[in-house]
């Protein structure tokens, strides 16, 4: 016989599970939670990790948003070309009435309290919707401050459209310009304006002389 630590005797060939207990508590914690706290710490992140994954993300967010923004700013410069032809039809219906002669207008105005004939004042009532004057990029805001984003070329004022011209020298309807952008809204198209021409197109293609 032996005495343990805690003064129990123990007979030669008795375990320690065997020993009956009385006063002297030995508790084994099973083998699971003896080897848990070496798998969390295993099985975790280090900081080091954790930090390359978000330079990681940060890359991969940096080399997206250029892209991300292109197409956004495409999707506006599209619906600014879909608004000007709009524009195109309504200054047809307004010619229609008006003895296809061109409105005599201002290039634009600096307040909408201003009392001067411009293209929104003119043809709001042949257009279905008044936001069809507002570029979508316009955020310099000239749609809410003055009524538009566009700006009229006023060397087509009264004007008849069988001998219409611009500056006395392009008579291709194709050429000449009749309302665009009035500043460079769209920062990823080559001349970052969009222009409508006399034949009722709408594209953001400068192109006021004929080409020979």
């Amino acid at each position: 016989m032996t005495n343990d630590e805690c003064g129990m005797t123990k007979e030669v060939g008795m375990t320690n599970d065997e020993i009956p207990v009385r006063g002297c508590f030995r508790l084994r914690a099973p083998s699971f939670f003896r080897h848990s706290s070496s798998v969390i710490r295993h099985s975790a992140f280090t900081l080091a990790e954790l930090l390359v994954v978000l330079v990681i993300i940060a890359v991969l967010a940096a080399l997206a948003y250029p892209a991300y923004r292109r197409v956004i700013e495409s999707g506006r410069a599209t619906a600014c070309t879909s608004n000007l032809r709009q524009l195109g039809i309504a200054l047809s219906l307004y010619l229609g009435e008006n003895n296809n002669t061109m409105p005599t207008l201002k290039t634009a105005r600096a307040s909408r309290a201003d009392d001067v004939p411009v293209i929104d004042n003119t043809l709001d009532k042949y257009v279905s919707a008044k936001g069809v004057f507002a570029c979508p990029a316009d955020k310099q805001g000239f749609a809410a401050k003055t009524g538009t984003s566009y700006v009229w070329n006023v060397t087509l004022n009264g004007q008849a459209v069988a001998s219409l011209n611009f500056l006395g020298l392009v008579d291709d309807l194709s050429h000449i310009p009749i309302l665009s952008d009035k500043e460079g809204f769209h920062p990823y198209t080559d001349n970052k304006v969009n222009i409508l021409y006399a034949d009722g197109h709408a594209t953001k293609d400068v192109k006021f002389f004929t080409e020979k």
